[in-house]
């Protein structure tokens, strides 16, 4: 694809208008742009319309909160009137180039629909190629193993199909493909956006969300939980075991009785909502309160191997802070080492959290260093796009 081509990233910014997914999208839009590519972003309710608003945390059918979060903080990085948003419902188009969006569709070299909420047919862009990133490894696989015939139908609108989930499709994963060859791909970072940080903080945080039976599935007569609460049960000691401060960004208070039983081992937390709702504090959480990163992972991807990492765990390495991250088979793809462990028990994270103290400077600089090796987005998104036009 030539260097002055069209791509659109399809995403999820006015529906789930948190600093997470914002940041997340920044990094596409951004390092294509960086790679002299034309860049959109574009996003419509048809496939899936509910909204999250982080302030009344409710979710319905009113967009005014998402449009207003989404449009002033793509006017941050440079993409003010490079977007579009469709309520397709009302058949009402937001942006400054609104009147254009069924045009792009058409004229796009490339569109890259990042998660699947949305659904963007055949017909609406004539044909023009496609790339699907699954970035819920695991998830998506077993939805396919056990007949879901939406997705399947969905999925096959694309020409090629890229996951976070490293390891699938190999030896090293248990996960099935669902009858797809999945292309490994992990988040983009653009690095200079957390290249300012500040002192440490004191403590280990993360920015999460505590428990999600509703997407736990069955494969095979085994149950594989998305939720990350159960995992979060097996370190409950942690902070007593190391003496380290632990702050968590998350709503454990949705599970009655978790707050006090935590509490009562040390753990500290905070409304993640609190954190989330502007992406700049979400930023500045990473950059300037946080010593390093400590969280689990989902069960699925423990269990499965998937080889996923996460992009908010790529912020934390580029800003020079270690990551303490569960085994979900990454080590089979990164460099462990002072900056980046992989833990499978609760003596592993203590063991990690001891290295990390024990020379911090030196963990720092390898957590950077992982960063601009693995994780600077020219880097992924020049392979990411060779990939997809191979």
């Amino acid at each position: 694809m030539k260097h002055n081509g069209k791509v659109i990233i399809a995403g999820y910014l006015v529906r789930c208008p948190i600093g997470g997914y914002l940041w997340q999208t920044a990094h596409y839009l951004l390092g294509l742009k960086a790679l002299g590519y034309e860049v959109w972003f574009y996003e419509d309710t048809g496939y899936y319309s509910p909204a999250y608003n982080p302030i009344t945390k409710e979710f319905g059918s009113s967009y005014g909160y998402g449009i207003e979060t989404a449009s002033r903080f793509l006017e941050c990085v440079g993409f003010g009137d490079h977007w579009c948003f469709v309520d397709t419902e009302h058949g009402v188009k937001y942006g400054a180039h609104a009147d254009r969006v069924d045009e792009l569709l058409r004229e796009a070299d490339l569109l890259i629909n990042f998660s699947g909420v949305n659904r963007i047919p055949l017909e609406k862009r004539e044909g023009r190629r496609a790339i699907f990133i699954d970035s819920d490894p695991g998830y998506t696989q077993l939805l396919l193993e056990n007949g879901d015939g939406p997705l399947r139908a969905f999925l096959n609108e694309h020409d090629k199909f890229f996951t976070f989930g490293e390891n699938i499709g190999t030896t090293r994963s248990t996960t099935p493909t669902g009858g797809f060859e999945w292309i490994p791909t992990r988040q983009p970072i653009v690095l200079e956006l957390w290249a300012d940080a500040s002192p440490p903080g004191h403590s280990y945080t993360t920015i999460g969300v505590w428990d999600h039976p509703g997407r736990d599935l069955t494969y095979q007569g085994d149950t594989f939980y998305w939720s990350k609460r159960k995992e979060w049960l097996r370190v409950l000691d942690l902070p007593k075991r190391t003496g380290v401060s632990f702050e968590l960004a998350t709503d454990v208070w949705s599970v009655p009785g978790d707050f006090d039983r935590f509490s009562a081992h040390g753990w500290r937390f905070i409304d993640p909502d609190e954190i989330s709702v502007d992406p700049w504090r979400y930023r500045t959480y990473i950059i300037s309160s946080s010593r390093a990163e400590f969280t689990v992972a989902k069960d699925m991807n423990i269990r499965l191997r998937t080889g996923w990492f996460s992009d908010r765990a790529a912020c934390y390495l580029a800003a020079g802070r270690p990551a303490v991250e569960q085994d979900t088979g990454f080590d089979e793809i990164l460099p462990l080492g002072p900056g980046l462990h992989s833990f499978r028990t609760c003596e592993e994270a203590a063991e990690a959290m001891a290295s990390i103290e024990a020379d911090y400077a030196r963990a720092s600089a390898h957590a950077s260093e992982v960063a601009r090796e693995y994780f600077a987005a020219e880097t992924v998104l020049g392979s990411l796009l060779e990939q997809a036009e191979s």
